[in-house]
């Protein structure tokens, strides 16, 4: 699956500065598209600043193992995803429903000074994210569906089985990644697999460790 699209072929088509919206608990991942409401009034400045410049706005969350000195801005984990803005609706309360699509991750360098409410950093990207991602066939298609039915089945989920199986595995593994209900250091996790097959492996890893805990769980009650 090729993550960017006809806008970005080489590290070299991209900004090395880009505002950031730290978010946690949010995974933008390339090739991928990530619906968000934006209502803050220094994010929304920061939609203003992206249409009127080259729209992209690099995803990232807040440190999650460490805690910023008081008064300070939350400190940012060191990779995030690079997202170009490819639609905006003006809702009539003062909100903006955009959506990203995931161009590639970056490592930040540093945070630049700005007198912009929102905050800037200085970017280095993946520049394998911007080829094809050819570890796509080696996913473990099988062991993943089968992980899959039996976290629906043990949270009691109705989903579209149908839909699943003919999903090809970029859309499957990178839209089940964005959508599960895990928390910060998963979605990290998730975001930090170097490929297509890792993020399948480390998200039926994660899967497999919750049911075993839900199981232990279960078994504890009924004693």
């Amino acid at each position: 699956m090729k993550a960017g699209n006809a806008f970005y072929r080489d590290p070299t088509d991209l900004p090395g500065a880009v505002p950031v919206f730290p978010l946690s608990g949010a995974l933008l991942l390339p090739g991928a598209r990530l619906p968000l409401n934006i209502f803050e009034p220094r994010y929304l400045a920061m939609v203003d600043h992206a249409l009127c410049g080259d729209r992209l706005i690099g995803m990232v969350q807040p440190r999650f193992d460490r805690q910023p000195e008081e008064g300070a801005e939350p400190l940012l984990c060191e990779i995030g995803c690079l997202g170009r803005l490819v639609s905006m609706t003006e809702t009539g309360d003062g909100r903006y429903l955009i959506n990203l699509q995931g161009v590639c991750r970056f490592r930040l360098r540093e945070e630049i000074s700005v007198e912009t409410p929102f905050r800037q950093c200085q970017i280095r990207p993946f520049p394998e994210d911007l080829q094809e991602d050819r570890s796509a066939g080696e996913v473990d298609r099988v062991k993943f569906l089968r992980t899959l039915r039996a976290y629906l089945e043990a949270n009691e989920l109705e989903a579209d089985w149908q839909s699943f199986l003919r999903a090809e595995n970029g859309v499957l593994v990178n839209g089940l990644a964005m959508m599960a209900p895990f928390g910060p250091a998963e979605k990290q996790a998730l975001l930090e697999a170097p490929d297509l097959r890792m993020r399948a492996e480390t998200l039926i890893a994660i899967t497999e460790r919750i049911l075993a805990h839900k199981e232990g769980d279960a078994g504890r009650t009924l004693q």
